[in-house]
């Protein structure tokens, strides 16, 4: 694959590939009071995630459980770091109702990395996917959960809890991982998703990673195949666009055409992976009803 490199100074000129319509302000407006009126957080914001008008202008948002605040400071990402509030009791019930009266029928809920409480946040996990499958019956629930320091009693308790898909992201490849996010580990991450494999063949086992933070694109491919290797069905792979918040965060390395996206793509098919969305400006939750419905899709025919 080619080395398509751009100088450091590009990363305030975005390439032309990142060009997007404007959303309707009148369905972010009314997004946005429906998820302040619940008290809720959405990892679009927090994340400053670059499809936030497109997702919320179709009515869908990523939950973001456990407060806005981080006990970690991955220098990668947006969401702020400090100490947290306790967790909210009535959160689960409200992420359930916005589901309810959004009239969704796909959920993906993620949270803030929790090291401050003794289970993580893995309760709270839980009572959410609970709470939302108890008010919206046929309702699918996606999770993207922190490492738990890849504690398998907190892993197997979320999967118990039966959600349609379970992810935890990579991140990165293994070289650059100890600089990008100090306190998780990759091999920790790999366990995560072994665990998840190991609890449950029917849930579908999903992780991500960003490019451009120097990487190489063999890299790229090695992650895809050890994640394949730990159990994974779906993997997201998307653009690094550094939040530059407070100097903490990395620099963006290069930007990755669209088609070094599609040859990604194409190595993760080649090596098993049901499922790989890839493109300058996928994240994690972005299309994730696509990538269950083809997973499920696939199982189907086969029992068929």
């Amino acid at each position: 694959m080619p080395d398509n490199r751009f100088p450091l100074s590009a990363e305030r000129k975005l390439p032309e590939w990142f060009r997007q319509d404007i959303p309707d302000g009148r369905a972010l407006h009314e997004m946005r009071a429906l998820l302040k009126a619940n008290g809720l957080n959405t990892v679009c914001e927090g994340a400053r995630c670059p499809n936030l008008g497109e997702c919320w202008q179709n009515g869908t948002a990523t939950f973001m459980i456990l407060g806005d605040t981080c006990t970690r400071g991955c220098r990668f990402c947006a969401v702020k770091a400090g100490q947290p509030a306790v967790p909210d009791a009535e959160e689960p019930l409200a992420v359930a109702d916005a589901v309810r009266r959004l009239g969704l029928k796909y959920v993906v809920v993620t949270s803030v990395t929790r090291d401050d409480l003794p289970d993580q946040g893995a309760w709270q996990f839980v009572r959410t996917i609970r709470a939302i499958k108890d008010i919206n019956p046929g309702v699918h629930v996606e999770v993207l959960i922190p490492d738990l320091f890849a504690d398998e009693e907190l892993i197997r308790f979320i999967v118990e809890a039966e959600p349609a898909v379970l992810g935890h992201n990579i991140e990165t490849v293994r070289r650059i991982s100890p600089s990008v996010r100090a306190v998780a580990d990759y091999d920790r991450s790999l366990n995560v998703l072994r665990s998840v494999r190991h609890f449950s063949s029917n849930i579908f086992v999903k992780s991500g990673l960003m490019v451009g933070m120097g990487e190489t694109d063999e890299e790229v491919v090695t992650t895809l195949q050890d994640l394949k290797e730990a159990g994974c069905d779906i993997v997201t792979i998307g653009q690094y666009l550094s939040p530059m918040k407070n100097g903490r965060h990395i620099a963006v390395d290069r930007f990755v055409p669209p088609e070094t996206f599609a040859q990604y793509r194409a190595e993760g098919l080649k090596r098993g992976l049901k499922f790989v969305l890839a493109g300058p400006l996928v994240r994690s939750s972005y299309l994730a009803e696509k990538g269950f419905n083809c997973c499920q899709n696939a199982r189907e025919a086969l029992v068929g």
